[in-house]
């Protein structure tokens, strides 16, 4: 889990306002942070299976927040965002 003052540095850094929770932006920017952490979890724990199966769930709502992003937005938004996060696309 997120720290309060991780998910606010984050809504601050990617959001358009310091409340600005549910933007794309930002839930794509959440959710890399958590994927990142369960990473680190499951290299030490190779066999946590159900974590496992969260983790390929949070990949998959990214997967669609990003396609979201690039279908509506300016494509410099998308591209702005991956190259922030450091996602491969």
């Amino acid at each position: 889990m997120l720290t309060r003052e991780e998910k606010l540095a984050i809504i601050k850094d990617f959001g358009t306002s310091e409340t600005d929770s549910g933007s794309t932006t930002v839930q794509i920017a959440l959710l890399t942070k958590k994927i990142e952490r369960l990473q680190g979890h499951l290299k030490a724990n190779h066999k946590d299976y159900s974590s496992k199966r969260g983790l390929m769930q949070m990949v998959n709502d990214r997967k669609g927040l990003l396609a979201y992003l690039q279908k509506t937005t300016n494509i410099d938004t998308y591209r702005d965002v991956i190259k922030r996060l450091g996602i491969r696309k």
